[in-house]
């Protein structure tokens, strides 16, 4: 994927999403990472993109086994007791009308998790998500560009909604002010309430304690790991410290080994349509054809 210079932005692309769910996952511990990552990538995605009112519809996959300084450690700001996670999910729509539409066809779709998720927790974004920074010009990802991508967690120190969303707000602003940041995207969703889990899928565990009810997830990438541990050293994130121990309490940040795309616009992709890697075979060998309108409308609708 080309990275393009800072004078760059493609941010304003994701401004149709509308409302956003934002949800945590993690694998069966039974079930093979290789085995668990095909199943969602190959099975359930395409499932997904084809739920009616879906809108935006992206996969992140986490390394689990990646160095250890994805984020500094800043004293009184601790990690998340044990918490794992194989992803993060954004699962968007362009209008209310939409995402009734989605929910009162969703069960077949939340039927399939539990064939591979243990826990699954959808955190509702209802004014959407925001992105600052993208310098990355290819719209729809389906794999490992290269990039140094990263989810990092964070806890809200007090139980002032409006100023931790504050905080982050000119945090995440911070950040992409800067030049190493290659993409900064914010998700300040509501808190999350045990009383009402979601998503409504069945056999699967829907329930957090309670530092991570009241979360905020920053969306980074760097060109490298080592543009991202410099960055962490400079006088622009240093001079954030102060403020991130006044309403950070818990910090946690995940590596992301591949970002897969499924729906944009209301769109599907070739991964939402066929699947994700046979996507990346159409890419790898050229094969036009596959994404002709007669194929798409054959694979989509089952005749010409």
């Amino acid at each position: 994927m080309l990275i393009l210079s800072n004078e760059n932005n493609f941010a304003s692309r994701d401004a149709t999403i509308a409302l956003n769910t934002y949800t945590t996952v993690l694998r069966r511990p039974k079930v093979p990472h290789e085995t668990f990552a095909n199943y969602w990538r190959d099975v359930h995605g395409p499932l997904c993109s084809r739920i009616p009112g879906l809108g935006w519809y992206v996969q992140n996959h986490f390394n689990r086994e990646q160095d250890a300084h994805l984020w500094p450690q800043i004293e009184g700001i601790s990690s998340f007791k044990n918490y794992s996670l194989d992803g993060g999910v954004e699962i968007g729509f362009e209008t209310r009308a939409d995402q009734e539409q989605f929910n009162e066809a969703c069960s077949i779709l939340f039927a399939d998790e539990q064939n591979m998720f243990a826990a699954t927790v959808a955190y509702a974004l209802p004014k959407g998500s925001t992105t600052l920074v993208d310098r990355s010009a290819d719209p729809i990802p389906n794999g490992h560009d290269g990039l140094d991508r990263i989810h990092i967690h964070l806890g809200s120190r007090t139980n002032d909604v409006v100023a931790f969303r504050r905080f982050m707000t000119d945090f995440a602003g911070k950040i992409a002010a800067g030049s190493a940041a290659l993409k900064v995207r914010l998700h300040l969703p509501d808190v999350y309430d045990n009383a009402q889990p979601a998503p409504p899928a069945p056999n699967v565990d829907h329930a957090v304690p309670e530092e991570r009810r009241h979360i905020a997830v920053l969306e980074l990438a760097f060109a490298n790991p080592l543009e991202r541990r410099q960055f962490y050293g400079s006088d622009l994130f240093e001079g954030t410290i102060i403020d991130q121990k006044a309403h950070i309490s818990y910090a946690t940040a995940f590596a992301v080994s591949g970002i897969y795309t499924y729906v944009r616009d209301k769109v599907l992709t070739t991964a939402g349509l066929r699947g994700s890697r046979q996507a990346q075979l159409i890419e790898t060998l050229g094969a036009a054809n596959q994404i002709s309108a007669d194929v798409r409308t054959l694979i989509h609708k089952g005749k010409l």
